[in-house]
């Protein structure tokens, strides 16, 4: 027995060193292992689809297999930011698909598990992948959300194709010209330094990395530092922006931000507000540019109401 018991221990501790040896080589990995398991036990679902020449990645949820609820002809489709992922919409994915909606979440073109092909990743060439893609899942009408960079290109195609979007949402959105306090190279943090700068652009309180969490997250973003730069040049041109045209969206129009967005200010947002009438305005406090993930708690019943409002709900500025 006692042979038993302390083979049983030597057993166990071989695998937690294991274990803590995985996680320290590879942290990102088994983080995201981690959440794809937490979607995949909420119903949701990661899938491809072949669009043009190019593969792409994207979750799937709806009320056919996460609960049941009132919206359930009322497809979402949720595109993520520069540097980002469609995994950044995990904090509001489930919740949003047991309201009943039927949520998509694309990898732009670049991004998260689709295809990166030599491409210049501009403004237009996403537009264009989420106009194939909706194509490709037969949505004919949509519920529509960006996030920054992902708010810049469903407002773009909000205003090309307005027969296509019943209702829109912008979180933190790009698009619009207005004075930056950071050079583009704080999207391709090389040092730790330079992450810590990042992070202190997108949250008011940054989050502290053990050193070894921070490495893994260097070389995450210097693999993907390339699409990331054609990306931020492409919008540097200033060939897409919106500003100016705002008024051409009629739909109902919900606008989401954190006041203290350090990265896209607040300014930027009331002045999307002014240039459409019937559009909601919703300011949350002690939120910055991830608010949607950071503030999903206080988020995620927001969007649910404007979704399920019926009439629209109307206009003005709310702060939470």
């Amino acid at each position: 027995m006692k042979k038993f018991l302390l083979r049983s221990f030597v057993v166990f501790l071989v695998a937690l060193t294991g274990v803590g040896v995985v996680f320290y080589t590879h942290p990102l990995w088994v983080s995201d292992q981690v959440l794809h398991f937490r979607l995949w036990r909420e119903g949701v679902r990661s899938e491809y689809v072949q669009l043009g020449p190019y593969r792409v990645h994207y979750f799937e949820a709806g009320p056919e297999n996460i609960g049941t609820g009132q919206h359930e002809d009322q497809p979402l489709v949720l595109i993520h930011g520069l540097g980002a992922r469609a995994e950044d919409w995990a904090p509001l994915i489930p919740g949003l698909a047991r309201a009943g909606f039927h949520v998509y979440a694309p990898d732009l073109l670049g991004y998260g598990r689709s295809d990166k092909p030599d491409v210049s990743y501009s403004i237009a060439e996403q537009e264009e992948i989420v106009q194939q893609f909706l194509d490709s899942q037969q949505l004919h009408q949509v519920d529509l959300a960006g996030w920054s960079m992902g708010g810049w290109i469903v407002m773009k195609y909000t205003l090309d194709h307005p027969g296509r979007v019943k209702r829109l949402i912008v979180y933190d959105s790009a698009g619009t010209v207005f004075k930056a306090t950071f050079g583009s190279n704080l999207f391709q943090p090389k040092t730790v330094e330079d992450l810590e700068l990042l992070w202190s652009y997108l949250m008011p309180t940054p989050r502290e990395f053990p050193g070894f969490v921070a490495r893994a997250i260097l070389r995450r973003n210097h693999r993907m530092g390339w699409v990331i730069g054609r990306s931020v040049a492409s919008m540097l041109t200033e060939k897409d922006v919106v500003e100016g045209k705002l008024s051409g969206i009629k739909q109902p129009f919900l606008i989401v931000w954190g006041r203290q967005d350090r990265l896209i200010p607040l300014s930027a947002g009331e002045e999307i507000h002014q240039e459409t009438p019937q559009s909601v305005l919703e300011v949350f406090d002690g939120c910055g540019h991830l608010a949607p993930s950071q503030c999903a708690g206080r988020v995620l019943p927001q969007t649910i109401q404007f979704l399920g409002s019926n009439p629209p709900m109307p206009a003005g500025t709310h702060e939470f």
